[in-house]
């Protein structure tokens, strides 16, 4: 008896809170964006990115976030006691995250906050280094490792009508490996760290989502 009653008073309360609510409870924002991905020899790339949410409130909304970020991610090597800056091949990653975000306005521009977490894809390349000006190759294979790694994200940002706009910072594990290379025709072990953290400057557009008439 007592859970009937308190499925149904939070059953009520749901009610209330969505008849009093401003927007729509769901949406679908699709968009694109600027990755900058931190480290030596890194270069920025583009974010493609899918994020259906639900409001909880007209304050808070809770979503789901898949991106890939197509970038060069920065390598750096350490050869014979010698620690150097990679040249590497642009890869793309991929993250499947669950996100929350705290809107400060009910009004046409919506300023907001918000922070998320999940899992990161991070896909293998290649890296050429040179040594005392010799250039030299290491295994493909071993250069840049992939994998999944977790991370988090705070973001800032606004919606202006079915516009929306935000800057995210991705905080994710660096990658460490050890390969075999070559310094002047002779074999040796190498190690290479790569930083995968990268900011994300991103626009985009969102279905359903608005105001109610």
């Amino acid at each position: 008896m007592k859970k009937l009653v308190l499925l149904s008073m939070v059953m009520l309360a749901s009610a209330v809170a969505f008849a009093q609510s401003e927007f729509k409870p769901f949406r679908v924002g699709l968009g694109t964006g600027y990755a900058v991905p931190q480290g030596d020899g890194a270069k920025g790339g583009i974010v493609l990115y899918l994020e259906p949410s639900y409001r909880v409130s007209d304050a808070i909304a809770l979503g789901l976030r898949l991106e890939t970020a197509i970038m060069l991610r920065g390598t750096t090597y350490v050869i014979s006691n010698t620690t150097s800056a990679g040249s590497g091949s642009v890869s793309a990653s991929g993250s499947y995250t669950v996100n929350g975000q705290y809107y400060f306005s009910n009004k046409g521009f919506r300023p907001f906050v918000g922070a998320g977490l999940g899992l990161y894809s991070l896909a293998s390349a290649s890296f050429t280094y040179a040594s005392n000006g010799n250039t030299s190759t290491s295994n493909t294979s071993d250069a840049v490792s992939g994998g999944t790694k977790f991370g988090f994200y705070p973001r800032i940002g606004f919606d202006a009508s079915h516009f929306t706009m935000n800057i995210e910072y991705n905080i994710i594990g660096k990658s460490t490996n050890s390969f075999t290379a070559t310094s002047n025709g002779v074999a040796t072990t190498g190690t290479s760290e790569t930083k995968n953290n990268y900011l994300a400057v991103k626009v985009g557009v969102f279905i359903g989502g608005g105001r109610r008439k």
